[in-house]
């Protein structure tokens, strides 16, 4: 007999959606890649995830569970844009984020019905990590594609576009409302609203400028120490790379070979120092810090001018209403683009946005009246 369950439709439709999201982004990221060999081990990747899905709607059919395989979601579509406009490599962070939550839940339901654990619920999550690490028996240049890919700014920077606008216009309307109930939303609002607007930017701007330069100046001064052992103390740094061959997992007569090939070429040994001995991917170096600031600016700037648009034309509690609406409609854009990052509801993760965004504009709106009226009295 067919469960009429919500809970458990739901559940068993979820479970299912996510597998067919991650065979289509699997699918997206093969498509992309320019390595055939690395190519092939995501496209089979999303072969396998689609067997799962296969597999897991024939098990549920015979246990009387009638369910439609969903297409790929909006969530899985819209990270496939993301990922041509920007590069592939924050989405297989999310791959590799999605298939920890499948192991975790997988280890779970096996825990609870006391069922064994067989070692392999984690082979995704082992697969990608192996792609991406530097033990992958890929040759050392299509590691170096994968993880140039992964620690790509594309992902950083939509994670830094939504806080960005996200900081702006939670700060900002905090502020336009406080101001607005200390003076019934008439003179001083907008004066008080564009102000909070360039101190913020202007505050973001610098920090980011101030983070990547410090950041660029300290990779690249520890870069030339590594130059000047390399060109002072051949001998030492050749033992350092056979050391790091040998923690690879490579014999140690060959790493000591390999180590000594290596220090023949400067340049290339101290490219291999750099990346595994001091951790620091030289692809952080390219990135502008005029750049990175100016970015920050305009992002905390499209979120703190929402709530103060309707002061330009209008003012009183006409404008206050306005200004509320405009930044409910931005909270909850917001909310549901963090959703590329978690996976949870649009609506839930909108409304919660909205609901903590304006829970601080009452806040401060309430502060402003009660200061208002004592500064009348």
């Amino acid at each position: 007999m067919a469960t009429t369950d919500p809970k458990a439709i739901k559940k068993y439709t979820d479970s299912l959606q996510t597998e067919v999201d991650a065979a289509y982004l699997y699918s997206r990221v093969a498509a992309a890649e320019e390595v055939p060999a690395i190519a092939n081990m995501f496209r089979e990747l999303g072969e396998i995830e689609l067997e799962h899905v296969s597999k897991m709607t024939e098990k549920l059919l015979r246990d009387g569970i009638k369910i439609t395989v969903p297409p790929p979601s909006w969530r899985a579509r819209t990270l496939n844009r993301i990922g041509k406009l920007l590069g592939y490599g924050y989405i297989i962070g999310v791959l590799m984020d999605t298939e920890k939550s499948i192991t975790a839940a997988q280890l779970a339901q096996k825990e609870k019905n006391h069922v064994p654990i067989s070692g392999d619920e984690a082979n995704h999550v082992k697969i990608l990590q192996a792609l991406l690490s530097s033990k992958s028996k890929v040759s050392g240049e299509h590691i170096s594609r994968i993880e140039g890919k992964h620690k790509s700014i594309g992902g950083n920077a939509l994670r830094a576009a939504v806080l960005g606008a996200n900081d702006g216009l939670v700060s900002n309307m905090s502020l336009v409302m406080g101001v607005a109930g200390a003076t019934d939303g008439q003179s001083g609002v907008l004066l008080a609203g564009m102000a909070g607007l360039l101190a913020g930017a202007l505050s973001m701007a610098l920090g980011e400028w101030i983070s990547v330069k410090s950041s660029q100046e300290l990779y690249e001064r520890q870069m030339d120490l590594e130059m000047l052992e390399i060109e002072t103390n051949p001998e030492g740094e050749m033992r350092e790379l056979a050391l790091i061959y040998t923690a690879k997992g490579i014999p140690e007569a060959q790493a000591h070979q390999m180590a000594a090939a290596a220090i023949q070429n400067t340049a290339h040994a101290h490219e291999i120092l750099v990346k595994e001995e001091l951790g620091i991917n030289t692809e952080e170096l390219k990135g502008s810090a005029w750049e990175a600031a100016i970015t920050s600016f305009l992002l905390f700037a499209v979120g703190a001018i929402l709530p103060v648009i309707p002061f330009f034309y209008t003012s009183g509690y006409m404008a206050i209403g306005q200004s509320l609406a405009f930044s409910t409609i931005g909270l909850f854009v917001i909310g549901a683009a963090i959703t590329l990052f978690t996976g949870k509801s649009i609506w839930f993760s909108g409304f919660r946005q909205v609901l903590f965004g304006l829970a601080a504009a009452a806040t401060t709106y309430v502060i402003g009246k009660l200061i208002g009226v004592s500064i009348a009295g």
